[in-house]
């Protein structure tokens, strides 16, 4: 059976930093479901958790606190709210959430791919050529497969992000550049432990002509056996109104069947 397009676990409201658009709330998203009959959705803002060091300025006021204030979700029969969050992964491997914070929710997002945070998230160095960059997309991806956590319920989100270069030129660069036989390894091992591997409706909204580059990594992530989740990555209403379209594309492209989906486990 086709992978069928029924939920949505990427999706920030006006608490994120990025978004604060009082339209994008808990309910505007909960309406976004049932529009679009899905079953499931996760309000995931960013987050750094305030028992763990290293945090940017930027992440500093988003603790478990600030987060909490979309609590508790609202609810309608046939849709299940979940209460996730987006942390952030340093250049040196470090996630930003503690164990007994990732119990407090439903699903976690660890992004690997924000690269566009030189100093933060890339070093100086490795910034400089896309040959760097790809070193850094693997060594923080690796660095998430090897850490001790519930995978269950935990995505690896836009693997194809375009914050990986704010030139496209070098961006495509550096997913040719991320080795086939590295990303088999790197895909075996994700699919072993049981980590979902996220579909962002940034990274398929790519021109046709880009399409073997940015899906290249996906499709070998399926050889792999891995399984996946789709993710509007939405600040505003509007990326929420266009998503469905979008992860439809990406699951013909990928010829996505049922037995290919992420399902999050909480117990």
């Amino acid at each position: 059976m086709r992978y069928i397009v029924d939920h949505d676990y990427h999706i920030h409201s006006r608490l994120s930093t990025c978004s604060r658009d009082e339209e994008q709330n808990p309910e505007r998203i909960l309406k976004y479901a049932l529009d679009h009959d899905f079953k499931r959705v996760a309000v995931t803002d960013h987050f750094w958790d305030a028992n763990i060091p290293g945090a940017s300025d930027w992440y500093k006021p988003q603790n478990f606190e600030w987060i909490s204030k979309n609590l508790p979700l609202p609810r309608a029969e046939g849709v299940e709210f979940l209460f996730g969050a987006e942390t952030e992964m340093d250049k040196d491997g470090n996630i930003g959430i503690s164990r007994s914070c990732i119990d407090k929710l439903d699903f976690l997002i660890v992004p690997t791919t924000h690269l566009n945070n030189v100093g933060f998230g890339i070093s100086e160095e490795l910034a400089k050529t896309p040959e760097g960059r790809a070193e850094t997309w693997f060594s923080k991806f690796n660095a998430l497969l090897s850490k001790d956590l519930p995978f269950h319920k935990i995505g690896a989100a836009h693997l194809a992000c375009s914050l990986i270069a704010k030139d496209r030129e070098i961006y495509l660069r550096t997913l040719e550049l991320l080795s086939e036989d590295e990303l088999r390894k790197s895909f075996k091992r994700a699919a072993d432990i049981g980590i979902g591997i996220e579909l962002n409706s940034f990274d398929m909204s790519f021109k046709e002509n880009e399409a073997m580059t940015v899906l290249r990594i996906f499709e070998i992530a399926k050889s792999q056996g891995c399984k996946f989740y789709l993710g509007s990555d939405a600040h505003h209403p509007k990326a929420l109104d266009s998503a469905k379209a979008i992860f439809e594309r990406a699951v013909d492209y990928l010829e996505l069947k049922e037995s290919d989906k992420f399902y999050i486990k909480n117990n």
